[in-house]
């Protein structure tokens, strides 16, 4: 029987493809607060202004590449069962080959509808988002991303996922956002789990850390799990 791997990837993955994280965006959004920008009421009172804090983040991942990381990841399918449960809302991984990827944080490449969230369209070669695109219903799109006061998606799916893994690889997060974070804690205890991050306050249990950059770490863990 084919093992089944879980990997658990936050943003320091994406961040050594060169995304910024959130807070970490610079320049016009230092005047904002996070929830100004990233909650349905931020949304409410100045759509045009979240909107805009998007499209640079779309620009943005149209022009950087999946890293060494995300290919050591998507490499490990041609000898596990893997699922990738991300919190990011990129699709590095997908571009990487990963083809079992389930994005708990939602798609910034998809658009949702204002006001029926079952609706949503890919974004196809129109990056941007303008005041006035609307849903079918007449509502106006937005990133299809979960804002602070939102649900996480898939979390039942994800938990499943880590209850059945043989190994689980836990990837670039601080493990401080939950329920995300919890997530790790429903791997069997007898599973094979390890954690990679160039800091980490506290190491869950069970897990073995491994210190330093996802890009230098993960691929030489791959090589030997791939043994």
């Amino acid at each position: 029987m084919t093992e089944k791997i879980v990997v658990f990837t936050g943003a320091g993955v994406s961040q050594e493809s060169g995304l910024r994280t959130f807070r970490d965006m610079g320049g016009l959004w230092q005047e904002y607060s996070i929830e100004e920008v990233a909650s349905p009421q931020g949304f409410a009172k100045n759509p045009a202004l979240v909107l805009d804090f998007y499209n640079v983040r779309r620009r943005k991942l149209r022009e950087v590449e999946p890293n060494a990381a995300h290919l050591a990841i998507a490499e490990l399918e041609r000898a596990f069962e893997v699922v990738v449960v991300t919190q990011n809302v990129d699709d590095l991984h997908e571009r990487a080959g990963s083809t079992n990827v389930i994005h708990i944080h939602g798609e910034i490449l998809m658009n949702r509808s204002s006001v029926d969230p079952t609706l949503r369209y890919p974004a196809g070669d129109k990056v941007e988002i303008e005041l006035g695109d609307l849903c079918e219903k007449g509502g106006q799109l937005r990133p299809d991303v979960v804002w602070f006061g939102e649900d996480v998606l898939h979390f039942e799916a994800s938990e499943r996922h880590f209850r059945e893994a043989d190994k689980v690889l836990v990837v670039g997060t601080s493990l401080t956002v939950f329920p995300a974070a919890g997530l790790v804690r429903r791997a069997p205890y007898e599973a094979e789990k390890v954690v990679v991050s160039l800091d980490l306050d506290e190491v869950p249990r069970g897990f073995r850390f491994l210190r330093g950059k996802a890009t230098e770490v993960v691929p030489s863990l791959v090589t030997d799990w791939m043994r």
